[in-house]
């Protein structure tokens, strides 16, 4: 029998099933789709995600690939002002680990690569529908075929079906929509943009995210907004009308970036409550069907990735008890996430407010010791 079915090939799926492979278990991946990839556009890797990937042996090749910006800068969408700053370099010191940004699809190819090398077991075309449970093994049930293991692990997203087999919570709308682009740079005007810092313009019911990617020769933009038709209950929200009104009172390079997006497509964003109940028998969550969180902390695939290091070190630690490897992964990992879940819906409010409320944050940001890591020591120390 094998070790562990993992249901879905994403970043969350492929990083258990490398970090259970590494720690010498055979694992099989399904996914449902007929090939295996990933869409989106930049990613942020944190030192809490990259101390992992170190580990891995994967670092060297996701910095060569990506960008290390030197500051993480925090400006006023209004105004254009800027609020406050980390150091990256000085963050690396304090952390151990590089912060990194790359594409998402560079992450999931470095990390399927790794699990062909490793002797993964890469399955396409495999939707899963349930989970039979029993006493020592569980059995993934498709279409036309089957798949047992002494462990199978739901990594199949924020709409997980199988989530649905330990709680009947539904995904949450935060009525806020994201829409992205990533251009060659030589398509973009760079006369106002700092290449060298990863920059967040921060308003009222809106964000922008500004920063490079593949060494410096892409641009990656996302731009985030409140939709009153998402407000008002209508079913067709985060138009691109609603885009361009939401950023209307924004700075001049804040709405000069609204030109390099996709308008094609646009991404809702939800999450879920957090849960305690990752576990039934054999049967476990991880990545976004156990967390689904807001993007405020870019903090989705660095916990991820953080599941599949405590299970696999689980695994080694109870050698063979697979009741209490899970046990003890619940136990370790949905404290933690539910902190970030929270504290990402937390970081959205606080980037977000207006008037009074505006005023009193642009000034205590203002105010901040860039050496101050307070509030980041939590989640990038951990």
């Amino acid at each position: 029998m094998i070790d562990a079915v993992v249901v879905g090939g994403g970043i969350g799926g492929l990083s258990s099933a490398l970090a259970l492979r590494r720690a010498g278990h055979t694992v099989r991946v399904l996914e449902q789709q007929p090939r295996f990839g990933e869409v989106g556009a930049g990613l942020q890797m944190a030192p809490n995600a990259t101390r992992v990937l170190r580990s891995w042996g994967l670092l060297d090749e996701v910095m060569a690939r990506g960008v290390l910006p030197r500051r993480l800068v925090l400006r006023d969408a209004v105004d254009g002002s800027t609020l406050t700053h980390l150091d990256m370099t000085d963050a690396e010191r304090r952390y151990g680990a590089p912060y990194v940004v790359l594409h998402r699809s560079d992450l999931h190819s470095i990390l399927l690569e790794a699990c062909r090398e490793a002797g993964v077991e890469l399955v396409t075309d495999a939707l899963v529908t349930d989970v039979k449970r029993d006493g020592g093994s569980a059995t993934a049930v498709g279409e036309g075929r089957s798949d047992t293991g002494r462990l199978v692990l739901a990594a199949d997203g924020l709409g997980s079906r199988l989530r649905g087999l330990l709680s009947p919570d539904e995904p949450v709308s935060s009525a806020y929509v994201a829409y992205r682009g990533a251009l060659p740079i030589e398509q973009v005007d760079t006369s106002q943009l700092d290449l060298a810092a990863m920059v967040v313009y921060v308003g009222p019911g809106c964000h922008l995210v500004q920063y490079a990617l593949r060494g410096g020769e892409m641009l990656n933009q996302v731009a985030v907004f409140r939709s009153p038709k998402a407000l008002a209950g209508e079913a067709e929200w985060g138009t691109p009308d609603e885009l361009d009104a939401a950023f209307s009172h924004t700075c001049r390079p804040v709405r000069d970036a609204l030109g390099n997006l996709w308008r094609d497509r646009w991404w809702r964003m939800y999450d879920r409550e957090p849960i305690d109940t990752w576990v039934d028998r054999r049967l476990a969550l991880t990545g976004d069907a156990a967390h689904p969180m807001l993007q405020y902390l870019a903090q989705g695939a660095c916990q991820a990735i953080e599941d599949a290091d405590c299970l696999a070190t689980q695994a080694v630690k109870h050698a063979g008890d697979w009741d209490a490897t899970l046990r003890e992964y619940a136990e370790l990992r949905t404290g933690r996430t539910a902190e970030v879940q929270r504290k990402a819906r937390a970081w959205g409010e606080l980037w977000h407010c207006d008037g009074l409320f505006r005023s009193v944050r642009n000034a205590l940001l203002t105010d901040r010791d860039p050496a101050d890591y307070r509030h980041v020591d939590w989640l990038y120390g951990a």
